[in-house]
């Protein structure tokens, strides 16, 4: 069963989520998992493609949309079915993917943007009635 975790971050920035993402992006595929990060929409799925390439000086993390490469180390996609199974998946969506059974591991970042912390609730709750147990993680 997938271990699901719920980063928070204390502010309400949408930049410091992305900031986030490229983190965990980065140690998840440092430590060899298949990532795959799903984002709410095109346009965000380009920005965090952008933000891959510059977030960090000194590391480069190969990537790609789903699009272009499915088999990526670093998968950036929407509601697409992973290619790769037990992997990371990094939920930037506000709702449950519905291939969380493929992950080994989910993380939900979490903000303080009401709309999104309401919806994260919901998730969390969510998670348990199917039978996972969600842990809650500061950052």
């Amino acid at each position: 069963m997938s271990r699901i975790e719920f980063y928070v971050l204390s502010s309400s920035s949408q930049s410091e989520r992305m900031l986030a993402a490229c983190k965990l992006a980065l140690k998840g595929w440092r430590a060899r998992m298949p990532v795959f990060v799903r984002c709410q929409d095109e346009a965000q799925a380009r920005e965090l493609d952008e933000l891959l390439w510059r977030f960090k000086a000194d590391a480069f993390i190969p990537h790609d949309l789903h699009a272009s490469d499915p088999q990526a180390p670093v998968v950036i996609g929407l509601d697409d079915e992973p290619a790769s199974r037990q992997g990371l998946l990094i939920n930037l969506q506000p709702d449950i993917s519905p291939h969380v059974g493929h992950f080994s591991r989910v993380i939900e970042i979490v903000n303080q943007d009401p709309p999104l912390l309401a919806a994260c609730r919901k998730n969390f709750r969510l998670y348990r009635e199917r039978g996972y147990d969600p842990q809650r993680v500061e950052l």
